[in-house]
């Protein structure tokens, strides 16, 4: 169809028509996109030309526009942008909302609310997805038609924000999103406003917050429930009813550094961490630190190779290897009973007293006389031939595939020949170590290194430092070291780092941080342990700090405090008593002599506590640790004056950070301390909280409050661990805040010399008091029982009718009777194998069904044989009254044994 077949055709402008009228009627089409227009100002001809251009092509011829022409044309389009621009306001303001304005004609309803209009304004979107799946498994175990299985698939996703205004008192405000991560993100609020002459000012419901300018009675934000501001004149009330939603964190800070506590139990040293390499090395540790800052070991480590065992997939420099309890050993620490394996004769000095590989004779004979060792599959069966008096397990282990750990995964103290690795061993894990260095001009080495010409797939000889039996009765146990604490920290400055070692007195049930009784009553235990012999500038005279010398008694880089004694709370304290009644009182010596466990169950001596505090690096940044805080939730204080936030400081209330923006308070070094309060994720308890605050303005300089708040806790179950008791307290204060100008105090200042104010002195004056009684909730009786332990988990029940479970018992070892069992590889091994047999007998063979085997069906002698009968409940429980329906016969569980008769894997041909 043409233009001139319509009946009113659209006839194109004329090449030479005026460029100001344009057809601006919603009849014509709009140009396309790549249609542009352009007015450019010709100098030459003082007029303005109109291009229309596709690209760098003319559509139109120009048209030129004289200045006073261009100037009505400007004018006009002004003013038709000015109104268009007004009619798509008005157009956005009427549009329909999803929920239509509601009018409610009633004066009562317009004097409540202050209008008579409800006006709802949803936002957001909602995704509903809907799907068909079916799951296909191809198992000819499983019946046909249950091998396809469908099922509907159907998932929502709702985001909505919801503002909604009743009158002009009543407002509403509701956010709501299924995606969110905790319940916390989804707000409600409900907000009536009273007008001035009104008693009540506000209503609030839902999120609320009660906070409140005291610093004794610091308030809350996370809050749900209601809270309700009134006004009598002077006196402005405020209630609240709620359940709490969030923890209260207060983080301390000294010049900018964040000043952290610590607390742990003599019981809680690092284990599986840091080993000596041998015995020697242990047995001189004490005397090598007897006068510090100076080490007396005579003894530098020169190359060290470290092997575990390996649990990753890296295979690419992993070596079998034999690690050997005794290697480099001498008397009394040679624990196997080998006669070529003990202490070589006649070894000058000083190779009689240092760690060697020729210290003994067990590395000599093992490479030479029994060099099988060389093969790891021949391992075995070589220590095999020494009986009892050389064991897997205790004297040696065997690892294939051992890794060997980079310089980067641990640390070593050469002087002190111990090492300290950056992840803890696993208690099933093998340690083993080749080093060699040098004391008193000699070079000495105990192990093989990988380089010394023993090459895969050869096994290498090693010294063991720690095996899969974790036995104190074993030397590996001395050479993991006990008196090395993780605090937990990284990059500690010696500025302001504080320790204490405390002893709980039972007489008064306090820490102290000495022992009263004995030769060393009054001598604080920091002293005691050797950990105060030195002043800062490390002369010899204690000043009661802890004696901070980098590598020896702490590491700074990974937070680590060693003492440098080997058992503070044991052996060195008893030396330091000399009075057996006092060692057997005061001494922990379990701690060395037995597992961490019975250890830590050893209350009676179990009492050492490790205190004290050390400060980060310097920073105006301050992390809460917490995110998503309540806008007001973060209350500053510097030297106990509080600070004004976007003036001493600013809030990110979303990465929960504080900066503090007041210089002078980071150069002067206040101690500052900051509270916030965050939503508590994780706690399943229910916290009430009812409060009244009530404040009395006697003018504006003059205020006089109380407070009143009452918490309360409510725990999911009666039985409350100790420490995790329920509260339920009971906070009142009063406060008080006068603010005065004296034209006094500012004449007195400005009597003193070079100094003129230009400003009124002013006084102000602060006082608060509270009181807290302290309770329990009720829900855990009247005196508040909590359990220390309840015992429940103790006791395992094993099913012993599981077949599943039993398995073919090995040939025992170390009996005379079956000498058969220290063999390895070998057919005697099994050849004293009788035949056992357990089953549980199918209900099927005891019933007569069509699917009884017919040999079985309808005969009662067999099938009423008290070895294969059918067992029910009442011949056991003659009393129980089993659910209809449910079987009452019982799983019974068989074993058969026939002495006479040969086992599986008895090859005894006689």
């Amino acid at each position: 169809t043409t233009t001139q077949q319509l009946p009113f055709p659209f006839s194109d402008r004329p090449a030479y028509s005026d460029p100001a009228k344009l057809d601006s009627s919603g009849l014509f089409l709009r140009n396309p996109s790549n249609l542009k227009r352009e007015v450019v100002y010709d100098p030459v001809s003082g007029k303005y030309v109109f291009y229309e251009k596709i690209g760098n092509l003319n559509y139109r011829l120009p048209q030129a526009m004289t200045l006073d022409d261009y100037i009505d044309y400007d004018f006009e389009q002004s003013i038709q942008n000015y109104w268009r621009s007004r009619k798509n306001i008005a157009d956005m303001e009427n549009q329909g909302s999803l929920i239509p304005r509601l009018t409610i004609e009633s004066e009562a309803f317009n004097r409540i609310f202050g209008g008579n209009t409800i006006n709802i304004k949803p936002q957001g979107y909602v995704e509903v997805s809907f799907g068909y799946q079916m799951n296909s498994t191809e198992n000819p175990a499983i019946p046909e038609r249950l091998r396809k299985v469908p099922s509907f698939d159907f998932d929502q996703k709702i985001q909505m924000n919801v503002m909604g205004q009743i009158g002009t008192k009543m407002n509403m405000r509701v956010n709501y999103n299924t995606e969110a991560t905790f319940d916390y993100e989804n707000k409600m609020n409900l907000e009536y406003t009273g007008d001035e002459d009104e008693i009540i000012k506000r209503i609030e419901a839902g999120n609320v917050s009660l906070p409140l300018n005291g610093s004794l009675i610091t308030g809350a934000s996370n809050l749900f429930g209601v809270k309700a501001e009134m006004q009598f004149g002077k006196l402005t009330l405020t209630t609240l009813f709620s359940q709490h939603k969030g923890e209260t964190k207060v983080v301390e800070t000294e010049g900018g550094a964040q000043v952290t506590n610590f607390e742990m139990s003599a019981a809680d040293y690092d284990a599986n961490r840091h080993f000596f390499l041998s015995q020697y090395f242990r047995d001189n540790y004490n005397q090598a630190l007897s006068s510090l800052p100076v080490i007396r070991s005579g003894i530098t480590i020169n190359k060290i190779e470290i092997w575990v065992t390996n649990k990753t997939n890296n295979f690419t420099e992993s070596r079998n290897i034999l690690a050997l309890q005794d290697l480099g050993e001498h008397n009394p620490h040679i624990y196997n009973e080998v006669p070529d394996f003990q202490q070589s004769t006649g070894l000058p000095f000083p190779q009689n007293i240092y760690p060697s590989n020729a210290a003994n004779g067990m590395y000599q004979s093992l490479t030479s006389t029994y060099s099988g060792i060389r093969e790891i599959q021949s391992v075995t069966s070589v220590m095999a031939g020494f009986g009892n008096q050389f064991l897997g397990g205790r004297d040696f282990e065997k690892i294939e595939q051992a890794r060997k750990l980079n310089p980067s995964e641990y640390t070593i103290n050469e002087r002190l020949g111990y090492i300290s690795l950056n992840t803890a061993l696993n208690n099933d894990e093998i340690l083993a170590v080749a080093f060699n260095y040098t004391a008193n001009g000699q070079v000495f080495q105990v192990g093989e290194f990988s380089t010394d010409g023993v090459d895969a797939p050869q096994t290498l000889v090693l010294k063991l430092i720690k095996g899969t039996n974790l036995s104190p009765g074993l030397p590996t146990w001395d050479l993991m070291m006990k008196n090395v604490y993780n605090l937990n920290a990284f990059e500690l400055s010696v500025d302001n780092f504080q320790l204490n070692v405390m002893y709980m007195n039972d007489s008064t049930g306090t820490y102290i941080n000495y022992i009263p009784e004995g030769r060393i009553q009054g001598n604080i235990l920091l002293g005691v342990m050797n950990l105060d012999k030195l002043n800062k500038q490390q002369d010899p005279y204690p000043d009661g700090l802890f004696d901070y010398i980098e590598g020896i008694t702490i590491r700074s880089s990974n937070g680590r405090i060693i003492f440098p004694v080997l058992e503070p709370f044991g052996k060195h304290l008893a030396d330091s008593l000399r009075d057996a009644t006092l060692i057997e009182k005061y001494t922990f010596q379990s701690l060395y002599d037995s597992t961490r466990t019975i250890a830590e169950q050893d209350a009676e001596h179990n009492k050492f506590l490790l205190t004290g505090s050390y400060k980060g690096a310097s920073s105006s940044d301050i992390m809460l640790n917490a995110f998503n805080l309540s806008p007001g939730s973060v209350k500053v204080t510097a030297g106990g004056r509080e600070l004004m936030e976007n003036v001493d400081y600013t809030v990110d209330y979303t990465l929960g950070r504080v900066r503090i923006i007041n210089a002078a308070l980071l150069e002067a070094g206040t101690p500052i301390q900051v509270s916030t309060e965050s939503e508590d994720l994780f706690t399943m308890q229910r916290k009430t909280l009812l409060g009244a605050h009530a404040n009395y303005a006697f003018s504006d300089r003059f205020n006089l409050g109380a407070t009143a708040l009452y918490m309360q806790e409510r725990p999911l179950t009666q039985k409350i661990d100790y420490g995790q008791d329920p509260i339920s307290n009971l906070i009142v204060g009063v406060d008080t805040r006068f603010s005065t100008e004296s034209q006094f105090l500012t004449k007195m200042i400005d009597k003193l010399p070079f100094i003129n104010t230009k400003v009124p002195s002013t006084i102000d004056f602060e006082a608060e008091f509270a009181r807290l009684y302290p309770g329990t909730s009720k829900v855990i009786g009247k005196n508040g029982a909590a359990y220390i332990d309840d015992f429940e988990g103790t006791q395992t029940t094993i099913d012993l009718k599981a077949r599943q479970t039993w398995v073919m018992a090995s040939t025992p070892q170390l009996q005379p009777l079956f000498p058969e069992g220290n063999l390895t590889n070998q057919l005697e091994y099994g050849f004293n194998r009788a035949l056992l047999s357990w089953y549980v007998i199918d209900p099927l063979f005891l019933r007569n069904s069509s699917l009884t085997p017919g040999h079985i069906k309808n005969d009662k002698d067999l099938q009423s044989n008290h070895f294969v009968r059918e067992v029910f409940e009442k011949e056991i429980f003659p009393a129980k009254e089993s659910p209809v329906g449910q079987p009452t016969n019982l799983s019974v569980f068989d074993l058969a044994f026939y002495p006479t008769e040969k086992g599986p894997y008895n090859f005894d041909t006689r």
